[in-house]
């Protein structure tokens, strides 16, 4: 598995992105994927029960049908709009359905911005033509800058493998920094592929795939109401997925794996104020959700969260977030390690190891090991410190 430059492309898309002056400034907020022909599409959305009316629209549009066009908007959520925000939705699609020669089931509309502000309608149609004489094959980049809100940076991943002696590329684009909690986070994320294969197919695969990256991430704790997660096959490769137990799902399935991933520990590298990744280990958990109450408990706890933005060892916040997650152990088995070096053993800690955990702690990345020692089931969850920036980003965020 090699990477590609994102110029590159992928056969059978085009992509775009403008301004069209929805924050108000210059920066891009309108992008734009088009592809050739109808691809097989699977998406997944939040679970919050306030969903955006692109969410609830896309969701009726990927159910059943083929995707060809993709229309994202950033600075405006179109969430809490109510029935005016479903008719916008609808009808900048079905103009962009219009001027692309497309079927109207085809578009699939997102958004992501500011909550319970009227839907630039006009905007937004207004730029349509010119977003469309902007479509190149060699213009991801303006599309990945278009979806960014209070993100620092792009975030992408371009890989290529050979399948079937046919080589094969997976990009995908993410928008993600604050607001991010599993099912799924203020996130989107764009995927596209070449190869061939059936949207039953897909759509397992993203389930699954999902299930272990975007939905094992946070950042502050707060779910969304426009997560979402789609991925576009143009189906121009020879290599076929065709069933589950075929070398070309398995090496596939690895491509996406990867590329989602990646992009997952992007959002949280970028959480909003973040200096640290933390990476939060749970092993020999009694169950599965044990191992996932415990690992989450700990990544939203403001109190463990600002212990690594301030680089002190305080190893008794971590207890106390593991002792609130409902999960099932002994505190006096447990061990933990940071940076493979033993910080509690038997529910105390090591005083030996203290100046090189207070040492290691300093660093950019974070490797939590907890040991819970009463079972055989383990979890992983991605997560960022807390900082003096997070709380002057969000406290600005509509001003």
């Amino acid at each position: 598995m090699k990477r590609f430059p994102i110029n590159q492309g992928v056969p059978g898309f085009k992509f775009a992105g403008i301004s069209a002056g929805i924050k108000g400034n210059s920066l891009k907020d309108l992008g734009l994927i088009f592809a050739e022909h109808p691809c097989s599409a699977a998406a997944v959305f939040t679970k919050n029960s306030v969903k955006a009316a692109p969410v609830l629209v896309c969701a009726e549009k990927t159910k059943n049908n083929s995707v060809q066009a993709v229309l994202v908007n950033s600075g405006n959520a179109n969430a809490c709009t109510g029935l005016q925000g479903i008719k916008d939705t609808y009808r900048t699609s079905d103009t962009l359905s219009l001027q692309l020669g497309l079927n109207r089931t085809l578009i699939a509309p997102f958004s992501t911005g500011v909550i319970g502000v009227k839907f630039p309608v006009q905007k937004i149609i207004k730029s349509l033509p010119r977003l469309i004489k902007n479509l190149s094959a060699e213009n991801s980049k303006s599309f990945a800058e278009s979806i960014l809100t209070t993100d620092t940076c792009i975030k992408t991943s371009a890989l290529k493998d050979t399948i079937n002696q046919e080589t094969v590329k997976v990009l995908g684009i993410a928008k993600g920094s604050g607001m991010i909690m599993p099912n799924m986070a203020t996130m989107l994320a764009f995927i596209v592929t070449d190869i061939s294969i059936e949207k039953k197919l897909l759509k397992s695969i993203l389930k699954e795939i999902n299930e272990k990256t975007f939905n094992m991430i946070s950042v502050d704790g707060d779910m969304s109401t426009n997560d979402s997660v789609i991925v576009l096959s143009s189906n121009l490769s020879k290599t076929a997925v065709t069933n589950k137990s075929s070398n070309a799902y398995n090496l596939f399935k690895k491509m996406l794996h990867r590329a989602m991933k990646e992009l997952s520990e992007m959002i949280v590298r970028d959480g909003e104020g973040a200096t640290k990744l933390i990476k939060i280990r749970i092993k020999n958990a009694k169950t599965d959700s044990d191992a996932k109450k415990a690992a989450f408990q700990v990544a939203n706890s403001c109190l463990v969260k600002t212990a690594f933005f301030g680089e002190d060892f305080n190893w008794g916040r971590i207890m106390g977030a593991l002792g609130s997650s409902g999960a099932s152990f002994d505190m006096n088995h447990v061990a933990l390690f940071i940076n493979n070096i033993s910080a509690v053993k038997n529910g105390q800690g090591i005083e030996k190891n203290i100046l090189r955990l207070k040492k290691t702690i300093k660093k950019r990345e974070i490797d939590l090991l907890i040991d819970l020692k009463n079972g055989n089931k383990s979890c992983e969850v991605s997560t960022c410190d807390l900082s003096y920036e997070y709380v002057r980003i969000n406290a600005h965020y509509t001003s």
